[in-house]
């Protein structure tokens, strides 16, 4: 008999149909069931770009959907087409004709470049509107004032200063539920990503440079952050929680923050700055004011990068030439 699933060689007795059915039952079961896991599995996912909780984040995902929706005006004919010409010109229908002689047709090129440069033009249109009403520095409309929040990434951690309430925190964001937020952002380290998927765009941080990005959440709740550039040994750990809170637990949780941890100053700035990774979050109950700039201009000395002797950091020799 044929090799493959569910099949052996014939036997001198009626042992072969014992050994080949139970195979052939249960083939099919277990591929649907293998098929069912992985459908459950991605109906489970939650938290990406898709479940956005914020403006940007819902412009973001639309962006993406309309994008899929577009090409699939494409896909899905195309696979039909190849499906309906497989079957019409099978071996066993006698109604198809063969024309070895047939080379061109002004009316097929009219369809299979028409429609594709119509297609392309119109997702480059949606995408050049989206990315211009998406652009990070533009302010999100509100009749509420910013947040502003000063984003600093580390080795392998996140700073978080809080210039107008003079607090400052460390892989933990609160923000609150509802308003704004104004980020500036920069890197005592190597080029990082600030990404926080639920609530929209993906912004760079570089050393001696500053970006902005205006997020907000719509609701209260917890949002993971991330760094979304490998940056090091220690990145996998380089994460934070965005908490979205109402006004008065945004309010309760500055006042909790003045009255606990140390002050933040330069010095204690340049401890922070040594390499290390899975930081708890904690919080300093003072900030230098000038300490965001100073990273920025570089009065701080960049911090330690990643390619050198430190806690989780790997050392690379150089290649002599």
């Amino acid at each position: 008999m044929r090799g493959g699933v569910g099949t052996v060689k014939q036997l001198p007795d009626s042992r072969s149909a014992v050994v080949t059915r139970p195979l052939q039952r249960h083939a099919v079961p277990c591929r649907m069931s293998a098929a069912l896991i992985a459908l459950l599995s991605v109906s489970g996912c939650s938290g990406g770009v898709l479940d956005a909780q914020g403006p940007i984040g819902a412009a973001d995902a639309k962006i993406l959907l309309n994008a899929v929706g577009i090409m699939l005006v494409i896909v899905v004919p195309t696979i039909i087409a190849i499906l309906a010409f497989g079957w019409w010109f099978r071996a066993s229908n006698t109604r198809a004709r063969y024309r070895p002689e047939f080379v061109y047709s002004g009316g097929i090129e009219v369809v299979v470049w028409g429609i594709p440069t119509l297609v392309i033009m119109f997702l480059g249109g949606v995408i050049w509107i989206g990315s211009h009403d998406l652009d990070p520095f533009k302010p999100i409309s509100s009749p509420d004032k910013p947040t502003e929040v000063q984003v600093v990434s580390l080795d392998w951690k996140w700073l978080f200063i809080y210039p107008d309430q003079g607090v400052a925190s460390v892989n933990e964001l609160a923000v609150p539920a509802g308003i704004p937020v104004h980020f500036s952002l920069t890197s005592a380290s190597v080029m990082n990503m600030f990404f926080v998927p639920q609530l929209g765009s993906m912004i760079a941080t570089m050393n001696g440079m500053v970006t902005q990005l205006h997020l907000a959440a719509d609701k209260p709740g917890e949002f993971y952050g991330q760094s979304a550039q490998f940056s090091g040994d220690g990145f996998s750990d380089m994460n934070f929680i965005l908490r979205a809170v109402p006004q008065d637990g945004f309010a309760q949780w500055i006042a909790t923050a003045r009255q606990s941890g140390s002050a933040l100053d330069r010095t204690s700035y340049l401890a922070l700055c040594q390499q290390s990774s899975n930081v708890r979050p904690f919080t300093y109950r003072t900030v230098d004011a000038s300490l965001f700039n100073a990273v920025v201009n570089q009065q701080l000395p960049p911090c330690p990068g990643p390619n050198i002797e430190g806690p989780g950091a790997t050392v690379r020799p150089r290649l002599e030439r």
